[in-house]
Formats: structure tokens, sequence, C-alpha cells
């Protein structure tokens, strides 16, 4: 029940047949993904420039002793700006950037010669991304397309020269606009990955032998719990050059959405996918009951989660005869599609991508 041995954070003598304790192993479990080069988590404080001072110039050249005021608008202050970016997958960049600061507008000068704008600091964010406000919790945006840009603290407007002030009655206003300040805010990012199939199920149950088998992700992959301790998507080959992209999570735990073990960590992982894969392995002793705590752990982490098409597969049955097989189905819920399959024997999986294909496209 340990990580594997190379994450070299085991005691001497302890192999993972002879861990006996669940909490020692969720431990361990936190210090991997901790250490772990996928971060889906970062908090920073955002602060945008302050814009720049309107000036309260007035005009001055030989003969023209009346020239009138010519103050130009201070410049704008710097945005923060959120850029998503195909090729990232990890918000490990930004992991130890705790303060992002945008640069401040300059002040207007004579002549109605406005003041340069503050630089905008732009942060690129995987697809997927959902920033929040970190006091409030409210969603500022979501990125999920490659180049979007969306301003996530705006930068403060510069202020008006006094030539905007002049009136009939006011020929010579001395005054102009100050620069409005920057804004400054805590934010959260938080990333949710992308894919059309979502892996949903207990640890062990052979979600990523079955992801290594499809596509040509390299998951780690072991015959003790826990094996995965972070996020993984492949791309799935179909029929006639098609594809579809599979993600597979952790292992959820009976608890998971209330904060047991490290399924919960990446149960929003699969709030984008668009259907749902179940995996039960066959010599689970209830399959049923297994399939409810699965969903009951879904629903608890956000019950929109159940709207989403979902698929059984019966995973490792390859060693199961055509009695074991109806006796198992007969406890299946009659509305759940199933098949049985086996990805270290190659069983089935070209029947398991057609019914995800024919559920994507429903």
């Amino acid at each position: 029940m340990f990580p594997h041995p190379s994450q070299n954070l085991f005691k001497k003598g302890l192999s993972p047949k002879r861990c006996e304790s669940p909490n020692i192993c969720v431990y361990l479990q936190k210090k991997v993904v901790a250490s772990s080069n996928f971060i889906d988590y970062v908090k920073f404080c955002s602060r945008s420039g302050a814009g720049g001072a309107g000036s309260a110039h007035f005009r001055r050249e030989a003969m023209v002793p009346k020239g009138g005021p010519d103050g130009g608008d201070g410049g704008r202050g710097g945005h923060i700006i959120l850029r998503g970016n195909a090729q990232l997958w990890t918000l490990l960049h930004l992991k130890y950037r705790k303060h992002v600061i945008a640069e401040k507008g300059t002040g207007g000068a004579g002549a109605r010669k406005t003041g340069k704008q503050g630089e905008d600091q732009i942060l690129e964010v995987p697809l997927g991304t959902v920033a929040k406000v970190a006091e409030t919790g409210e969603i500022r945006c979501e990125i999920t397309e490659h180049g979007e840009e969306v301003i996530l603290t705006p930068g403060g407007r510069g202020g008006l020269g006094n030539w905007h002030f002049k009136t009939p009655t006011n020929q010579a206003p001395r005054h102009a606009q100050p620069g409005e300040d920057g804004i400054e805010e805590w934010i959260i990012l938080e990333l949710k990955l992308l894919a059309d199939v979502g892996l949903v199920g207990f640890p062990n149950a052979g979600k990523s032998t079955l992801l290594s088998s499809v596509s040509a992700a390299q998951p780690e992959i072991a015959d003790y719990p826990f094996t995965t301790l972070v996020p993984h998507l492949g791309v799935v080959s179909y029929r006639d050059d098609k594809s579809f992209v599979m993600a597979d999570i952790p292992g959820i735990i009976e608890g998971a959405a209330e904060g047991k073990g490290i399924g919960n960590r990446f149960l929003r992982h699969i709030e984008r996918n668009s259907i749902l894969l179940f995996m039960i392995p066959a010599d689970s002793k209830d399959h049923k009951k297994e399939y409810d705590i699965l969903l009951n752990e879904l629903r608890q982490h956000n019950p929109e989660m159940l709207d989403k098409n979902r698929i059984l597969a019966i995973s490792k049955s390859d060693m199961l005869d055509d009695e074991l097989k109806q006796e198992i189905t007969a406890e299946l819920p009659t509305d759940l599609p199933h098949v049985f399959i086996s990805a270290v024997a190659q069983k089935n999986l070209n029947a398991l991508k057609d019914l995800i294909w024919k559920s994507l496209h429903s």
C-alpha cells in the first residue's frame, strides 16, 4: 500500500506488502504529491498598476501669451492578464511566484501628451484553469482555449489632463485628475483537466493499466493501491483516424469528498469530462456497492457530475467465465451500460472504445 519504492519515502525494512497502516500510506501519498511537478493549485497576490496623473499644464510659446490648458492624460496602469497555453499542463511555473505586480502608468505632459501605459503582466496558464478571488471564492474567469486572454486584475485608469476641464467660464483650469489606484487582491488558480473521458474507481482498479493499453500515456503501474498519485492524460485512437482524450486520476476512497486520502484533491479534474468511465475489478466482493460508493462521492463533491453520461467497465475479467459474468451483470443497475474488459489481455478494448464513442456522440 506504499507508493512506489522509487519515491525513496520508505523507512528501512518496510515494503509495500508489509504496510498495514492506512494513515501511514495516506501520509506518504501526500508527501509524494507535494513534491510532484504536477501542480494544480496556486495562490498569489495580484497587484495591478496605478494610473498616471493627468497634467495641469498650460501652453507657453512666443507670441502666444494665453495658450490655454494643454495638459495630457495619465497613462493606464498595467493589467494582470491570464493567457491560455495548450502546451502547458501544470501550474508549476507559478508555484513560487507569490506576488505578481504590474507597472504603474506615467503622468501626462504638455501639448496634450498622454503618459505611457504601465506594462501588463501576462501569466500563461494551461487550458482548464479557473481563477477565483481567495477572500470570497467568486469565480473570476475560466480559460478553456489556446491564446484566450482575460484581464484578471485591471489596472487603474489614468487621470484626465486639465484641458478636459476648460469651459467658457473657466478658460484656465489649474487642476487635473489623479490616476486611479491599482487593485491588490489574492487570487487562487485551480486547474481542471480537459478530457472527454474521466476514469473513476478505487485504488488498484486497473485505471492506469487501461490508459497505458489504449494510449501512449505511461502512468506508473504496480500491483498495490495508490500507485497513481497525479492525474494523467492520454489520447486514445479510434476508427477512421478519430480520437478522444482519457484522464486517469488517483483512486478515490470512501470519504474522499470529505477530505480522506488524496482523491478529493483531484475530483475536480473530472468535472469537465464529457462522460465518466467507472472501473470496478472483477474480483470485487460487491460490485453494486462499490459503484454506489463511487457515485456517492461524486454526488457529495458536485451533484452536477451525476448529470454526465456514465459507463461501467468490469476490469481484470479475463479469468471470468460466462456464468460469473451473468452473476455480476445481475447485480448491476439495468440502465448502466457495461462491458467486461482486460487491459492486460487486450480483451474487449475495442468494444469499450465503441461504447465510449457512442456515448460521446449521443
